[in-house]
């Protein structure tokens, strides 16, 4: 495993607290962050201020149990990709949802430069906004 794993796997495989100082402790301090759109948080967020207040902050506040579990792991130079599974309730609606996810960061000087969030968002809208 190189360097660049290193740093992304330790923002997902401990506890949730563990997770976040070591995301926290890993972005730059322009590092962007984009969520897919269709997804309730979408968009590009600036830094890491902008980043925990406009998706981890909701994310723990909004949602009961929610989750991204990692399931592969993939390195390429200065890109690391993730793939996995997001899962819990959205407290508004009471709905529980399970949907694919990938993640791919770019890292530069061993901090995170980059996230763009892939997702299946129909899956996460189906809790979010039911018909």
């Amino acid at each position: 495993m190189g360097a660049n794993l290193d740093l992304i796997r330790a923002t997902y495989e401990g506890s949730s607290e563990q997770n976040g100082q070591n995301l926290l402790a890993a972005l730059a301090p322009d590092a962007t962050w984009t969520e897919a759109e269709g997804f309730p948080y979408a968009g590009t967020y600036t830094g890491p201020d902008a980043i925990i207040a406009g998706v981890f902050h909701r994310l723990a506040t909004e949602w009961t149990g929610y989750k991204a579990v990692a399931q592969t792991f993939v390195e390429d130079g200065d890109r690391v990709a993730v793939f996995g599974e997001y899962s819990g309730t959205y407290n508004a609606t009471g709905i529980a949802m399970r949907a694919p996810f990938a993640h791919l960061y770019r890292i530069r000087d061993g901090q995170i430069a980059s996230m763009v969030q892939y997702v299946d968002t129909l899956l996460v809208d189906r809790a979010v906004n039911p018909a």
